[in-house]
């Protein structure tokens, strides 16, 4: 289903590139600038099973997608600059952010080189247990646990389930099924509690998964000296916020914030919502964001920005730099906002 959904947006996105529709709908859709999305900036890989392939881009992709901003004339900006830019009305040249979501090691050593390049800025969000080295990576662990195994064993609810994992194909549909499994699950320890049975039982160490692939302190602190780089918050634990109490979610944007400026001795005013889709982030969300004192907060909401997006700038939408579509051609199909356009049914904005 997943795969179907790619292949139909792929067609979408490639019937606006060569139709020239992206043209005529620019000066509708395009609005005064765009965040861009990523996770991971790093080389491609040639494993047959990648599930998480969506959360990739290479260096040559952001390249890319930075030369093409430059050639048309869009400004590249931090947070900070885009936050004023919205809230003075200064929308005269079109911008553009770049934001990088949960703190991966990668975005120093790949992304970073890239945007040196075009002197380009961006804001990395980071989750406070990432970067302590003991966060749950539960997506990254669920792809490890398929791709070791030949067969999963799960009991979901009062029943058991068996599902083959002997080829990619069959991975890639365990991987489905329990990840829409792990996501719908009532509360956050309900997910902690079946993802640990899942790594004791098949011998993932989630902890150092999370070592591996995310920045320590350490490392953050030194990637923060860089000029072009801001470091905001991503919660503590990566959890979806819509399914705490009002309670909890303040505690996980105030704890992370704290945990961060202390960390790396700067104030941290930019916020990223795990998951930040509208079953994880809506008006409760915004509101207490905006409560806890940041100047922006970011969605994987689709859209580009428009001059009402001021009058909300803790409920911000982006657009995926998505590693399913990592061609040239899209590109500007993506900064004329018909891509973003077409997901949210033609509207500028997702549907609430």
């Amino acid at each position: 289903m997943k795969q179907l959904r790619n292949n139909v947006i792929r067609v979408g996105l490639e019937a606006l590139y060569f139709s020239g529709a992206h043209h005529l709908l620019r000066p509708l859709l395009a609005g005064v600038g765009a965040i861009f999305m990523l996770h991971h900036v790093r080389p491609s890989r040639e494993d047959a099973f990648q599930p998480n392939r969506h959360l990739e881009v290479t260096p040559d992709f952001l390249r890319a997608t930075l030369c093409h901003l430059r050639s048309h004339d869009i400004d590249i900006v931090s947070m900070d600059e885009l936050h004023e830019r919205l809230a003075q009305g200064r929308f005269t040249r079109r911008f553009a952010a770049f934001t990088l979501d949960d703190g991966y090691r990668d975005n120093r050593d790949f992304a970073l080189p890239v945007l040196r390049e075009f002197d380009a800025p961006a804001t990395i969000y980071v989750a406070s247990d990432f970067a302590e080295g003991t966060g749950r990576l539960w997506w990254i662990a669920l792809e490890a646990i398929i791709a070791k195994a030949s067969q999963i064993d799960v009991q979901i609810g009062r029943g058991a389930l068996r599902l083959d994992a002997t080829t990619p194909a069959a991975k890639q549909a365990a991987f489905d099924r329990l990840h829409d499994w792990l996501r719908a699950l009532p509360g956050e320890h309900d997910l902690d509690r079946e993802i640990k049975a899942l790594c004791a039982k098949y011998d993932v160490d989630m902890a150092a998964l999370c070592r591996d692939l995310c920045l320590s302190w350490n490392e953050l602190k030194a990637l923060a000296a860089d000029p072009l780089v801001t470091i905001g918050a991503h919660t503590i634990t990566h959890c979806n916020l819509a399914k705490q109490s009002e309670e909890i979610v303040a505690q996980e944007m105030a704890v992370s914030r704290v945990r961060i400026e202390h960390a790396l001795g700067r104030p941290v005013q930019h916020f990223a919502y795990p998951y930040g889709d509208r079953h994880a982030a809506g008006d409760r969300e915004f509101t207490l964001a905006a409560a806890s004192g940041f100047k922006t907060a970011v969605t994987t909401r689709p859209g580009m920005l428009f001059a009402e997006n001021a009058g909300q700038p803790t409920a911000l939408p982006r657009v995926s730099l998505n590693g399913n579509y990592q061609d040239a051609r899209i590109l500007p199909v993506l900064t004329s906002g018909a891509a973003t356009a077409m997901w949210n049914g033609f509207r500028r904005f997702a549907a609430a």
